[in-house]
């Protein structure tokens, strides 16, 4: 019998909606519950802000992670990017499997923008198998995002055999596509929506997608189905199934 795992990639600003007018954090939980995939790779979430749980009434009194993954994904990896007076936020993956390790990996170019890689290796207990997974959201200028996926490949290269299965997700910043020439050239991984469709994924802003900023790339899994998921809230989701061999 064939298995499957199933993963949603989402950038959730931190629990806010554009503009940061309304807190959407409750809001962003039902659907990701309601959604319930294997594994949710997830990018700007706030692991703590003492001044915002003071002042919003509905702030959770554990970690945002631990909150969305609630009842739902028994396993989570966090990794800061950005730390301040105030708290820290930063890449977390939630797991409806164990993790056998995780590493952040710090990749910041510039002192202004806190960036990094979150590195988890997850076993599927069925299949005895490991499937590595990397969260990620790069920086906003092309210079710094070439250094970060440079750091990307390196890391691939040297911690991961080329065996063993390989999914990167979260929100690259990279509208013009740059990321393709190490990804995809010269690792060997392709990016899901594009494998489907011919084209990335649009999925920002939420109510008008236009720059393709998020994607799904992966490696050593067969892909079976991809979509754009429309949630009012800051970013659109992606939402990949792939089986295992």
């Amino acid at each position: 019998m064939t298995q499957t795992i199933n993963i949603l990639t989402y950038n959730i600003h931190k629990g806010f909606s554009v503009g940061n007018w309304r807190f959407m954090l409750h809001d962003i939980k039902a659907s990701l519950q309601q959604l319930n995939t294997d594994v949710v790779f997830l990018q700007e979430i706030q692991g703590e802000h003492n001044i915002k749980q003071q002042k919003i009434a509905n702030w959770p009194s554990s970690t945002q992670f631990e909150f969305l993954a609630d009842e739902v994904w028994d396993h989570h990896a966090y990794g800061k990017n950005a730390i301040y007076k105030s708290g820290h936020h930063g890449n977390a993956i939630l797991s409806k499997y164990p993790f056998i390790e995780w590493e952040n990996i710090n990749v910041s170019a510039i002192r202004s923008a806190s960036r990094s890689l979150l590195h988890g290796i997850i076993e599927i207990p069925s299949k005895n198998i490991k499937i590595h997974l990397i969260c990620v959201h790069l920086g906003l200028f092309s210079r710094e995002r070439e250094k970060q996926l440079s750091t990307l490949a390196q890391r691939i290269n040297t911690h991961i055999p080329h065996n063993e299965p390989l999914i990167i997700a979260g929100d690259f910043n990279d509208w013009l596509g740059n990321a393709e020439k190490h990804l995809q050239q010269e690792l060997g991984l392709q990016e899901v929506f594009k494998h489907a469709t011919g084209q990335y994924a649009r999925s920002f802003p939420a109510w008008l997608p236009m720059l393709n900023m998020d994607r799904i790339y992966f490696r050593g899994l067969e892909p079976i189905s991809c979509e754009k998921l429309h949630l009012s809230h800051w970013k659109t989701p992606l939402i990949a199934t792939f089986s295992i061999n």
